[in-house]
């Protein structure tokens, strides 16, 4: 445009990584020996996307071999690439981009946190919405409201050591602690990030949560009866939460300051300098864990049966456990299989005892070494039970006419592809099926 045929290249002008390249010795006062050269070069780990590897990373080390004789670093670890929830890559012309301060400004600085951390792995991309978002939040929530419990419990009380614990369940939750200290710490060591938070998520949302906090409400309500359950409470959750504290800052150091205020001995002005756990392997109980897993297994296994039973979440309900060579131990777990399953009476026998006890009119849950027998009687309406069946019954069996009917037209049969006329077939497969467990079920009632 400019007339001119001479054109001649800038001879000043460097690529556009070069000053990154430089970067790890650069700023470290090189080529002088400093103090931090001395110090950070060759630093340990260098985190970067997996989109730069060529760009940036590889550079680094070629001119940190040519100007020092070193590599930069001796570990590369590749975060992947934000996607949003249909794995699209996000762009301000596409309007999929989640701005971090409107999220943190509704779901919570943690709650993001948490959920850039979950469900990731080195150098894979991650998918990240609204529905994620709220997740995470749902966790914080959880966690926080735990916490609220436990340290609601301490006024008055004086800190009390672990040691001497004779209850499965506290046994069990310790031991439970220690293992998955040992493998965050692992995990962590091997760069599994989201692995390391999702064992520690699963810990303190179920066995903390779910069972070992719902357990010890019920022996808090029973403070004669049984031994306090707050040291054991306390320890598991201001441990967990050091645990927790590189991936969620903010509620982890608000809960220790609240523990702190009530327990101050011995620790340190803010969570973020005290010492990270370590396992205590000699916490480890097998024994235990056996036997809260059966306990476990068998609240569940009646709860499930409650929920496929149709039976009000108020209402109590009968339960004989032919327990064999666990009856002593489901005996002291007795209150918490009573108010956790809402079963009473419960009756806790020996195998030959339970033999018994069965009959027609009885739900058997066999279990890992256990029977759990549940009487029908008082726990279905009868004559609404059998109302429903043949009411179901006679739905299907409309259904199954119908199909019938279909699969006789040849018009359907010349016309309609050979998918749907598969699909058909199998859902009259399925729907005969169904009609011969309803019916079964119907018989049953008498």
């Amino acid at each position: 445009r400019c007339g001119g045929r001479d054109l001649l290249q800038d001879p000043d002008v460097l690529d556009t990584w070069f000053s990154s390249a430089l970067w790890p010795h650069s700023t470290l006062g090189w080529p002088r020996k400093t103090k931090d050269f001395k110090y950070f070069y060759p630093t340990t780990v260098m985190e970067t996307g997996y989109d730069i590897l060529f760009f940036w990373v590889a550079r680094m080390i070629m001119m940190g071999l040519e100007n020092t004789g070193e590599v930069p670093f001796h570990k590369v670890y590749l975060h992947g690439l934000i996607r949003d929830e249909t794995r699209t890559k996000m762009s301000k012309s596409r309007g999929n981009v989640i701005d971090p301060m409107e999220t943190i400004e509704k779901y919570g600085t943690d709650a993001l946190r948490f959920a850039l951390s979950t469900g990731t792995s080195p150098g894979n991309d991650m998918m990240l919405g609204s529905h994620k978002l709220e997740g995470s939040r749902n966790f914080t929530n959880k966690l926080w409201n735990a916490a609220r419990f436990v340290i609601s419990n301490l006024d008055g009380v004086e800190p009390e050591t672990t040691r001497g614990i004779s209850t499965a369940e506290d046994r069990w939750i310790l031991s439970r602690l220690n293992h998955l200290i040992a493998e965050v710490t692992e995990l962590l060591e091997e760069f599994q990030f989201g692995e390391a938070l999702r064992r520690i998520y699963e810990f303190l949302w179920t066995e903390y949560c779910d069972w070992y906090i719902e357990i010890a409400k019920i022996r808090l309500r029973h403070k004669e009866e049984a031994p306090s359950p707050l040291p054991v409470l306390v320890h598991v959750l201001e441990t967990a939460v050091r645990l927790l504290h590189p991936f969620m800052p903010f509620i982890t150091e608000e809960i220790w300051q609240r523990i702190r205020e009530h327990q101050p001995e011995g620790k340190p002005a803010s969570i973020m300098i005290a010492p990270y756990p370590t396992a205590d392997t000699s916490a480890f109980d097998a024994e235990a864990e056996r036997e809260m897993e059966s306990v476990i297994e068998i609240v569940r296994s009646i709860r499930n049966a409650r929920v496929e039973s149709k039976v009000d979440p108020a209402r109590f309900i009968e339960a004989i456990i032919a327990a064999g060579e666990a009856k002593p131990a489901l005996e002291s777990h007795a209150p918490a299989i009573r108010t956790l399953a809402r079963v009473r009476p419960l009756t806790i026998l020996d195998s030959r005892e339970g033999r018994g006890t069965r009959g027609d009119q009885a739900k058997i849950l066999l279990l890992k070494g256990v029977e759990v027998i549940l009487p029908l009687e008082g726990m279905i309406d009868f004559n609404a039970e059998r109302s429903r069946l043949l009411k179901e019954i006679e739905s299907n069996q409309a259904e199954i006419r119908r199909i019938e009917r279909l699969l006789a037209d040849d018009a359907f049969l010349n016309k309609a592809p050979a998918s749907i006329v598969e699909k058909e077939r199998q859902k009259l497969d399925d729907r005969r099926d169904k009609l011969i467990r309803l019916e079964e079920r119907l018989a049953r009632l008498g």
